[in-house]
């Protein structure tokens, strides 16, 4: 028995090892832009494939981030490259068709792609963000630099390059701006050479490669705060891989008037843009669901995104470098579902499946937009054995074909957004909606055009469609800063440190005076937020503002409230001289700099000479009354206990005498907040309370309190 035992013991661990090498040879080195409104990881093998990222839903690419960092937007993106007639130098001998690439599904595999390079770069270092003399950024783990250059052109780069089994060499920029103006949108820069290298070891076969494709694929999902798989907020846990998502293309036909018209609302453009579409699997009909609204309580719409991405540019050929206002050759939309796509495992020596992949890569553009399909019905009811079998469809835009000889390269360069009505519009729409929608009230409903209605359904949609302005306006600003040379005026940096301290009457403020040098340099402006910060739930509220005139390096917030907890963020400014997007309009540092992740809060003093002024508030505790205590969002659940002494032991007991929750009281003030949360994070039920306060000297002292939920 002791044998087997032992023999068990062994397979388990055999088992348990192979998986985490399973698990590691998955696992890709990645680098996250996060100093915007749009925030994303980049991976080393060139494109962030479905799966890759394993919290919650999966699911990456947050916008609007100020209101969530799991404000999620894109399932997968992938691309392939593909050429006709290769030598390869595996099997020896002519491949009518070769394809490899990374994702969409799945790891490239590891005879495919091989990493040379992946390093976050960036113009300066994150700034220091201190609460309480302790780091208090979240998002400053992320901004890590592997390089500083302050001659890059935008605020952070990651730089990425790996070889082929192709020959082909891919290196690869995507570039972040931050501020409010350029802050939803990234440009990806790739430059696909022929080097010939066709392995790790760093192999080297010559060859011309002919009919080559890049070939590009998007699968948005705007589900966001909505859903996150199961355990979905309000949204359809089937909106995590957007089976609901809506895409149209333009651009196509470079002799047509949209094209070819200055007034046309995409002069001179060509790409695609993508929405959320009613879901069918939600419980409120087509046309309530626009915007996927949370019908239960305030309405608040948590789809009503945009995303989309044009072409900056495409060489014509290795020769001519001017851009090929032909490409993208191939605009079809296409299912992600379909086995060339769910193969996790493809052969690039399988000539067949190679030839399914290259032939939709190669296809040309669709007879009409993937809209016009759709109509005015659900997206899921679209259906077609290409093009969508039942899980939405996803976004292509091949480039190609070029004759790639030795030693030829080509450049590609496209921009990626994200937009559509802020979020703030988003609670009023919603709000004014779910009235309506429950019959509550009848709040005047205003239409985008300035006209009123009763029609609460069409007013929603209304809003949410003018994101499609939104995401056309954001994608031709990129544009804009690339046809500059990446040269329009930055906003000028934020302070290098911002420190927040927590005092007993107020909460002090200071950062660095570094920006005043910056031309055009023109004050500060600080935002607050109560109860939580970087949530779907956040409200952001001015509370400081300065210019040249009156500059200061300080501020005390004196209007915090005793209990809450408070997160801030500044960001510096320019006088709005030489705003070229919008001029007369300051530009603004982006908030990421500076957001505060750790709390704030006012503390009391400590008393020192007795123990009789302990007391809990409030108590009782009514959950049905949280309103008037610490607010029914973040912080309903938060009792405090006032009057301690500066350092002493709390313990909570039931009243049958269990101790559920204990904590060494060391800061030196005299209050102590507590959630009603149990050691192991458990809330607590209705009943009487104990809390029991000792002294290091042996003083003590008991208060009885009610929890009534």
């Amino acid at each position: 028995m002791k044998k087997i035992k032992i023999g068990l013991q062994l397979i388990i661990i055999t088992i348990g090892f192979f998986f985490l090498c399973l698990s590691n040879s998955n696992a890709q080195d990645i680098r996250w832009l996060r100093i915007s409104e749009l925030q994303t990881p980049i991976n080393e093998v060139g494109a962030e494939y479905e799966g890759e990222f394993t919290q919650g839903n999966s699911n990456y690419c947050s916008w609007p981030a100020q209101y969530g960092t799991d404000q999620n937007t894109m399932r997968f993106r992938g691309l392939l490259i593909g050429c006709k007639n290769f030598n390869d130098p595996v099997e020896n001998k002519i491949k009518s068709y070769k394809v490899i690439g990374s994702g969409p599904k799945a790891v490239p595999p590891t005879d495919q792609i091989f990493p040379v390079e992946l390093k976050l770069k960036g113009q300066f270092n994150h700034p220091n963000v201190v609460v309480d003399d302790a780091n208090a950024t979240v998002l400053n783990s992320y901004d890590i630099l592997d390089e500083t250059d302050q001659n890059l052109m935008a605020e952070r780069e990651v730089h990425v390059k790996y070889n082929t089994s192709m020959g082909i060499t891919v290196t690869k920029k995507v570039m972040s701006f931050s501020g409010p103006d350029y802050g939803s949108f990234i440009i990806n820069d790739y430059v696909f050479k022929n080097t010939g290298i066709v392995d790790d070891a760093g192999t080297v076969k010559q060859q011309t490669l002919q009919d080559v494709y890049f070939y590009f694929m998007f699968r948005y999902a705007f589900a966001g705060v909505t859903s996150s798989g199961y355990g979905s907020t309000w949204g359809a846990f089937s909106s995590c891989w957007g089976n609901s998502n809506i895409y149209h293309q333009f651009g196509e036909d470079i002799t047509n008037a949209a094209y070819t018209d200055p007034n046309s609302e995409v002069y001179k453009m060509r790409g695609f843009y993508s929405w959320y579409g009613p879901n069918a699997d939600r419980t409120v009909s087509y046309d309530e669901d626009w915007g996927c609204p949370n019908e239960a309580e305030d309405g608040l719409l948590g789809s009503a995104k945009y995303g989309g991405a044009i072409t900056l540019h495409a060489d014509k050929s290795p020769q001519d470098q001017s851009d090929d206002e032909r490409q993208p050759n191939t605009t079809w939309f296409i299912s992600p579902d379909i086995s060339m796509f769910t193969n996790t495992n493809p052969s690039q020596y399988d000539e067949i499946f190679m030839s399914e992949r290259y032939k939709a890569m190669s296809e040309g553009h669709t007879d009409k937009p993937h809209d016009q399909y759709v109509g005015n019905d659900y997206p899921i009811n679209y259906t077609d054995p290409v093009r969508q079998t039942g899980g939405g469809t996803s976004q292509g835009q091949g480039f190609g074909p070029y004759t790639l000889a030795y030693g030829d390269s080509i450049h590609i360069v496209f921009a990626e957004a994200f937009s559509g009505i802020s979020w703030e519009k988003c609670r009023e729409v919603g709000a004014n909606w779910v009235q309506w929608y429950k019959q509550t009230a009848k709040p005047t409903l205003t239409m985008p055009d300035g006209s009123t209605t009763t029609d609460y359904n069409l007013y929603k949609r209304r809003w949410c469609e003018t994101g499609k302005d939104s995401i056309l306006k954001t994608l031709k600003i990129a544009k804009q800063m690339y046809t500059s040379g990446y040269s329009l005026q930055k906003a000028p940096p934020p302070p290098g440190t911002f420190t927040v301290s927590s005092g007993g009457d107020r909460i002090q403020l200071s950062w660095a005076d570094n920006a005043t040098s910056a031309p055009n340099f023109d004050g500060y402006v600080i935002y607050r937020s109560r109860g939580n910060v970087l949530d779907y739930r956040t409200e952001y509220e001015k509370i400081f503002e300065c210019d040249k005139s009156n500059l200061v390096h300080s501020f005390d917030d004196v209007t915090a409230l005793r209990g809450f907890d408070y997160y801030y963020y500044i960001q510096s400014k320019d006088d709005g001289t030489v705003n070229q997007v919008e001029p007369g309009k300051p530009l603004y540092s982006s908030l990421f700099w500076t957001v505060t992740s750790a709390p704030a809060n006012l503390q009391r003093p400590a008393v020192l000479s007795t123990l009789d002024s302990i007391r809990v508030v409030p108590n009782p505790y009514d959950i049905r009354a949280r309103l008037f205590q610490f607010g029914d969002q973040s912080q309903y659940d938060r009792l405090a206990f006032y009057g301690l002494p500066p350092v002493c032991q709390l313990k909570i007991f039931t009243e049958r005498g269990d101790l559920i929750w204990e904590k060494n009281h060391t800061r030196g003030t005299g209050d102590e907040l507590w959630d009603s949360k149990t050691s192991s994070g458990q809330i607590v039920t209705s009943g009487i309370y104990i809390l029991y306060v000792e002294t290091p000297d042996g003083r003590s002292v008991y208060r009885k309190f009610v929890i009534i939920r």
